[in-house]
């Protein structure tokens, strides 16, 4: 998916929302756990209930390889089965890769190529020959960790080296490496008061902002200081949507949270 075809999604359906995918056996509801393939089926019913209110889906690799070679099965078939029936939306692969050369054009022929999906998150500690391989697939992204909204980001994220923190010297040097046809930033949301200062420096580019809802971020602090004027945002929540019930209302519960921040993203357009 190009930038413009994203932008034309977020515009015409007037929603910047990304559901996040992150299948756990302990959490889904009990009655899937009958079927062939509950991993599966939960996630069909979520991306069915909720596509209409979104224009992206982030399947977690984690929740998806802890169930072994099932577990991988299941996330191609979810990959497979959006690209499939809901082929406008925006599939990120939440990997957060990054390794040198050869394994870096591995792991991005496996998302890209195998699975089709348009985005891989990627961490960029080894540097450029770490993150250039993902930016080579036309019409792929590659979504580098900037500043994360976990406890523990601030032990090398914030940390200052020749005057700027060092999220700071990622954004500056990544931006540089691809462009805002190519190359998004993770941006926690509840770091959102720092995006003013996150977009002075890529005022542009795409960023997937995760943390609203379940870890307490602000849609509207994040709007206030990351919209511009093409959104250039992908909100992401994942539990406050997927297990918003554990019963066989499950899906539905599910489109009424993703259809609440929706209304709310409304309000921006």
């Amino acid at each position: 998916m190009t930038r413009a075809e994203l932008i034309h999604e977020i515009k015409s359906k007037k929603t910047f929302l990304c559901v996040g995918l992150d299948p756990d056996l302990t959490k889904i509801p009990k009655h899937l756990l009958d079927a062939e393939d509950p991993i599966f089926e939960f996630c069909k019913q979520i991306v069915d209930a909720t596509a209409s209110y979104c224009v992206s889906f982030k399947p977690n690799n984690a929740f998806f390889e802890a169930y072994g070679l099932k577990g991988m099965a299941s996330m191609e078939k979810t990959i497979r089965y959006i690209k499939a029936n809901h082929p406008r939306h925006f599939v990120i692969s939440d990997a957060k890769r990054g390794d040198i050369g050869n394994t870096s054009t591995m792991y991005a022929k496996a998302v890209f190529e195998h699975l089709d999906a348009d985005a891989i998150t990627v961490a960029p500690y080894m540097g450029k020959d770490s993150v250039s391989p993902f930016l080579q697939f036309p019409g792929k992204w590659a979504i580098v960790l900037a500043l994360t909204s976990n406890e523990g980001s601030a032990d090398f994220q914030l940390m200052e080296a020749h005057g700027m923190e060092l999220y700071k010297q990622v954004l500056e040097k990544v931006s540089a490496w691809g462009s805002e046809e190519n190359l998004m930033f993770v941006v926690g949301a509840t770091k959102a008061v720092m995006l003013t200062e996150i977009r002075a420096m890529v005022p542009n580019h795409f960023l997937l902002v995760p943390g609203v809802g379940a870890q307490g971020g602000s849609l509207a602090e994040v709007c206030q200081h990351g919209l511009t004027k093409d959104v250039g945002l992908l909100i992401n929540s994942s539990r406050g949507i997927i297990y918003a019930s554990n019963g066989s209302d499950f899906a539905e519960a599910a489109a009424a949270e993703a259809s609440k921040i929706a209304r709310d993203m409304n309000a921006y357009f």
